[in-house]
């Protein structure tokens, strides 16, 4: 059975080390698990019983694209008025509990459970079952483009998606894609990628996208621009365009992260006012 990591919350005790590897840099931070606790969760407008650590946000100069929340829902908790921007887009990805979706229907949530949600849809959610639930939700701005149709709601299942190996490595390195990666009605991907262990990316890729990286499962060390950093399940990693990246899964099972990426555009170009 695939399991998620998913915070508690909490706080540590006084007689523990201050050391920890968080670090945020010109180029990359990493937010250890350790630091998502509740004196840094936040309560947002219209929830109801949920907290959410907002682990990555737009930052001039750094990643510019995307914010991404780790929502908890207790008991009864949920929303009817969820985004408060009509022009933003979103992935929900559950990792603990049950809930429901209202998008085009009612759809039931559960671990593994994923979701694409259009700019401007009318959507609802509401914990169900006994605990809390916990699930990703990662938001942008989303980039119309003239005589491409807006992508439509999109509700799957981890376990319903066969992963896409990449070419040459026997099934070591794969991505689960929610959505056709041709389709460029979508600006944004969020996906799994898994590794096996021992497997590698084995080039610093170096690229424009900017990423968001949060370890669902396992360990790995992980190449940020010039540093190897150890990562385990519960860590997060966010990288600004361009940071060369590279991986070194470390077993003993599999590691996994939920990825995101902004793609299928054109690079904005600044505009200069008229003398």
């Amino acid at each position: 059975m695939t399991t998620y990591h998913t915070p508690r919350g909490g706080h540590p005790g006084q007689e523990q080390l201050l050391t920890d590897r968080a670090v945020f840099t010109e180029a990359y931070a990493v937010i250890p698990r350790g630091t998502m606790r509740d004196i840094t969760a936040s309560a947002l407008p219209h929830w109801e019983g949920t907290r959410a650590w907002i682990i990555a946000r737009p930052l001039s100069g750094f990643a510019e694209t995307f914010s991404h929340y780790v929502m908890e829902v207790g008991p009864g908790g949920g929303s009817t008025r969820p985004e408060p921007d009509p022009g933003a887009e979103g992935v929900l990805f559950v990792t603990r509990g049950e809930g429901v979706l209202e998008l085009e229907g009612r759809h039931p949530l559960r671990p593994g459970s994923y979701a694409f949600l259009p700019a401007g849809s009318d959507w609802r959610l509401r914990q169900a079952g006994e605990g809390p639930i916990s699930f990703h939700w990662i938001r942008k701005a989303y980039e119309p483009v003239a005589g491409i149709a807006a992508p439509r709601p999109a509700i799957l299942h981890d376990d319903e998606v066969a992963p896409t190996p990449m070419p040459g490595t026997e099934g070591r390195w794969a991505t689960t894609r929610f959505v056709d990666p041709a389709d460029l009605s979508h600006d944004m991907h969020v996906t799994v990628v898994t590794f096996q262990p021992g497997a590698v990316i084995p080039f610093p890729e170096t690229h424009v996208m900017e990423h968001g990286l949060y370890v669902l499962q396992g360990k790995a060390v992980y190449r940020l621009n010039r540093d190897w950093v150890e990562v385990e399940a519960g860590d997060y990693m966010w990288l600004r365009a361009f940071c060369p990246q590279a991986c070194y899964a470390g077993g003993p099972g599999p590691f996994r992260y939920l990825l995101y990426k902004d793609v299928n555009r054109h690079a904005a170009l600044p505009r200069r006012m008229a003398v």
